[in-house]
C-alpha cells in the first residue's frame, strides 16, 4: 500500500473544508480543522512531530490526469450528505455516494457537463479560467421536474490553468423543501387576500350604492343590500376566525394534548346542535356510538372544531333527503374510530389528495355559494396531526364520502413503584 503524502493529505482537507466552509489553523506542531456538519461543529485534529514541509513540485505530475482519488479524499466526501464531486480539466474524478445516486453510478471519468446535463451548470463547469471565489448556480429540474438545487463551483488548490490541473469542487445542496415552502407560503398569502377581497369589495359597492339620495329612499332596496352586505360580512368572518383558528393549531403542532375528553359526550353533543340549528337537514344527522368507550387523550375544544367541521360538510355537500351517519367506536391497538358519512355527489379520485390543502375547492362556485371558506378539511388535518391521529378520505362519485379518524386512547400514567419495608 502507497503511503500518502502530507501534501496529499492537505489538499484532501482543503477540498473538504471548502465545500463546507471550515477554518483551518496551522501552528509549529499543530493542525487544527474545524468542520462544520449537520448536527453541530465537528473539529478534527491532527497532530505532527515537526513543522510541516512544503509540498513537492513535481512538473511532470503536473502533465497527467489522475485516474482515481487519493483513498482519503473519498472518505472525506462520503462523511457529507450532499452530492460533492471532485473534477480536474472538466472530467469527474472523484463523487460521493449521494452524488451518485443522484446522477447515476458511472459518472466518474465523465465530463461533468454529460453527468450534470443542465444548461446553466454546463458553460461553469466547462470554464477552465482562474476563479478568485467559488460561483452559485441554481438548478431548476435536475434529478426531477419539481427539484430544486444550488450548484457551487469551488477552486481547489492551483487555480492555474498553466499547470494543466485545474481542479473544481462541485457542491449540490437540495433546496427543493425551502422553495416548496415559500411557494406554499406565498400562494396562502395570495389565496387569503383574494378570499378576503372578494366580499369586502362587495361590501363597499353596496355602500357606495346606498350613499345615492335617491336609492336611499327606496326602502326595499335598502334592505335587500343591507341583507346581501351582512351575508359578506359574515363570510368575512368566518374566514378570519377559520384563519386564526389554523394558526393557532399549527402554534401548538409539535405539543400533544394531555386533557381526558370523553368523545361519546362530545360527538353526541355536536350531533345534538346540528340536530336543533340546521332545521329539516340536520334532523337528518344519525348517530351510533358505543357507550363503553374510553376516553381519548386530547384538545376538547379543537376535537369539537373538527365534529363540527366534518359534519358540517356532510350538512353542505350531501344530498337533501340522505342520512349523515355519525358513528363512534373501538378500532385497531386500542385507538378509537370515528367516522362521518354522506351520501352525496361525491369526489373524483383526482381531488382526494388536494382535499386537505388551504383553499382547495372541487366545485369553487358551489363552495362559496354556500359559506364555504375553504379551510375546514385544512384544519381537520392540522388537529389531526396534532392528536397524532390518522385521516383516511374516501369518496364514490354519486354515491356519497366516507371520513373516518383513528384517535389514540388515554396514555395510563405509570405510578412509581414503592418499596415494602
Amino acid at each position: 500500500m502507497n503511503r500518502l503524502t502530507t501534501s496529499q493529505i492537505m489538499s484532501a482537507l482543503a477540498v473538504l473544508l471548502l465545500a463546507t466552509g471550515g477554518a483551518l489553523i496551522i501552528g509549529a506542531d499543530l493542525v487544527e480543522i474545524a468542520l462544520p456538519v449537520a448536527a453541530g461543529l465537528a473539529v478534527l485534529v491532527i497532530a505532527a512531530r515537526g513543522p510541516l514541509p512544503a509540498p513537492p513540485i513535481d512538473t511532470a505530475e503536473s502533465d497527467e490526469l489522475d485516474e482515481a482519488a487519493p483513498p482519503d479524499l473519498r472518505s472525506l466526501l462520503e462523511g457529507i450528505a450532499d452530492p460533492l464531486m471532485l473534477t480536474e480539466r472538466g472530467r469527474i474524478i472523484c463523487a460521493n455516494r449521494a452524488a451518485q445516486r443522484l446522477l447515476g453510478a458511472h459518472i466518474e471519468g465523465e465530463d461533468a457537463r454529460i453527468a450534470i446535463r443542465h444548461p446553466a451548470a454546463a458553460e461553469r463547469l466547462a470554464s477552465q479560467a482562474p476563479m478568485a471565489e467559488p460561483v452559485m448556480v441554481e438548478l431548476v429540474g435536475l434529478g426531477g421536474r419539481e427539484q430544486r438545487w444550488q450548484m457551487r463551483i469551488a477552486p481547489v488548490g492551483d487555480d492555474d490553468p498553466a499547470t494543466h490541473r485545474v481542479r473544481r469542487l462541485v457542491h449540490l445542496a437540495d433546496h427543493s423543501g425551502t422553495h416548496a415552502a415559500e411557494k406554499m407560503r406565498v400562494d396562502f398569502v395570495a389565496n387569503a387576500s383574494h378570499e378576503l377581497r372578494t366580499p369586502l369589495a362587495g361590501i363597499l359597492g353596496f355602500i357606495e350604492t346606498l350613499a345615492d339620495p335617491d336609492l336611499g329612499r327606496d326602502t326595499e332596496t335598502r334592505q335587500r343590500f343591507l341583507t346581501i352586505m351582512d351575508g359578506e360580512a359574515r363570510r368575512m368572518q368566518r374566514l378570519i376566525d377559520d384563519l386564526i383558528s389554523l394558526s393557532r393549531i399549527e402554534a401548538e403542532k409539535y405539543r400533544v394534548p394531555e386533557t381526558a375528553v370523553d368523545m361519546a359526550g362530545l360527538v353526541a353533543e355536536v350531533v345534538g346542535v346540528f340536530r336543533t340549528s340546521h332545521g329539516e337537514r340536520g334532523r337528518e344527522v344519525e348517530m351510533e356510538i358505543d357507550p363503553a368507550l374510553p376516553p381519548v387523550q386530547g384538545d376538547r375544544a379543537q376535537l369539537s372544531q373538527l365534529l363540527h367541521n366534518l359534519v358540517g360538510n356532510s350538512v353542505k355537500y350531501g344530498r337533501a333527503g340522505t342520512p349523515i351517519r355519525v358513528s363512534l367506536a373501538g378500532g385497531p391497538a386500542g385507538m378509537m374510530r370515528l367516522t362521518v358519512a354522506d351520501e352525496g355527489e361525491g369526489i373524483g379520485p383526482d381531488h382526494l389528495p388536494r382535499l386537505t390543502e388551504r383553499f382547495y375547492r372541487v366545485d369553487s362556485g358551489r363552495s362559496r355559494a354556500i359559506g364555504g371558506t375553504g379551510l375546514g378539511l385544512a384544519i381537520v388535518k392540522h388537529i389531526v396531526e396534532r392528536h397524532r391521529a390518522r385521516l383516511d378520505i374516501a369518496s364514490v362519485v354519486g354515491k356519497g364520502t366516507t371520513i373516518t379518524i383513528l384517535l389514540p386512547g388515554m396514555v395510563a400514567e405509570e405510578k412509581p413503584a414503592t418499596a415494602k419495608l
